[in-house]
């Protein structure tokens, strides 16, 4: 191997650490700002002994998890039982290589994006049911089935709303789609569509009120009723990575992602594209602590009617009004 493809190859390496490193403290710190959030809705105190507010704090559960002794069952089938964990962690770092944190600025900024993001989230589907088959329990093999459908079932409202997306765009690439918000972001003339849309990401990283599988009443924990130690962290990592990941998306479809205005544009001092990125980011972290500080779970049942029967009829209704209204008052919005 050559010493041109050598160093392009650490260079690649130090690009890929330096989008992941911060996104693994992003989800760090996205465990504290949600129990800190929980106690403020309940009026507690919540964690503020771990360094200095509890800011340490996830750090040290993380230590805690990593010291614990790994438990096997016996008869489960031991390389699913850790590829589970794995693969479920992997698709949702993978998410990241495409997300453009300012103009020029995304590992690697595919023109089919948004496909490949809705490949992503379809795969983790995988990870939650080998987790539960492998393991060869009952309560998790029935929490990874009821987790399994309905993520598929939510896939589709997904999926429908960001079609929409793609009606005003022309484009299924991210940076398109958050330069032709200069002028607008798309959460004002598209509000019902962003509404349905956080419905289904709520249920696609399966938060409350759609966690059926870690109901611990019903299930016992569901899908990683059997994972401790290691594996189980790395499910928690791709669980707060996945929200981190659709609140960075959020912010780029319906928030504008990077656009930030023009008073603060001046690359002479400082690109500032990144940090906007980043606050727009945090108010949906912050809806999702919301939704489940406020609502209660559903049933099961309640679950899938609520996808089959009241949002799937509004998805189709807004995939074909909005092209009609494009066509009908002749706008061509790219």
């Amino acid at each position: 191997m050559s010493n041109f493809s050598i160093s392009t190859l650490i260079f690649n390496l130090i690009d890929v650490l330096a989008v992941i490193l911060p996104i693994l403290l992003a989800v760090a710190f996205m465990t504290i700002i949600e129990r800190k959030q929980l106690a403020a809705h309940q009026r507690r105190v919540g964690p503020n002994t771990v360094g200095y507010y509890g800011l340490l704090q996830p750090f040290s559960d993380a230590l805690k998890l990593i010291l614990k002794e790994t438990i096997i069952p016996s008869h489960s089938n031991k390389v699913l039982f850790y590829l589970a964990p794995i693969s479920t962690l992997v698709f949702s770092l993978l998410g990241w290589a495409i997300i453009p944190f300012g103009k020029g600025l995304a590992i690697s900024d595919l023109s089919l994006g948004i496909l490949y993001t809705l490949a992503l989230s379809s795969l983790g589907v995988y990870g939650i049911l080998f987790a539960g088959w492998s393991a060869n329990s009952k309560y998790a093999f029935l929490g990874s089935l009821r987790s399994t459908a309905a993520m598929i079932s939510y896939e589709l409202i997904l999926s429908s709303a960001i079609l929409i997306i793609i009606f005003l765009t022309g484009s299924f690439n991210f940076t398109t789609i958050i330069e032709i918000q200069q002028a607008i972001w798309f959460i004002i003339p598209l509000f019902p569509v962003f509404i349905f849309y956080f419905i289904a990401v709520l249920a696609e990283t399966s938060r409350t009120p759609f966690d059926l599988q870690e109901a611990e009443s019903e299930l016992v924990s569901g899908f990683m009723t059997e994972h401790s130690s290691v594996p189980f962290v790395f499910f928690f990592l791709g669980e707060y990575s996945s929200i981190v990941l659709f609140s960075s998306i959020t912010s780029i479809l319906f928030f504008g992602g990077y656009n930030m205005p023009e008073i603060f544009v001046n690359e002479s001092i400082f690109n500032l594209q990144s940090i906007f990125l980043g606050i727009k980011t945090c108010f949906p972290c912050f809806l999702f602590v919301l939704v489940r500080a406020t609502l209660p779970r559903l049933r099961y049942d309640q679950l899938i009617d609520l996808c089959w029967l009241n949002l799937l009829p509004v998805a189709v209704a807004l995939i074909i009004l909005v092209p009609s209204i494009l066509v009908a008052f002749d706008i061509v919005p790219y």
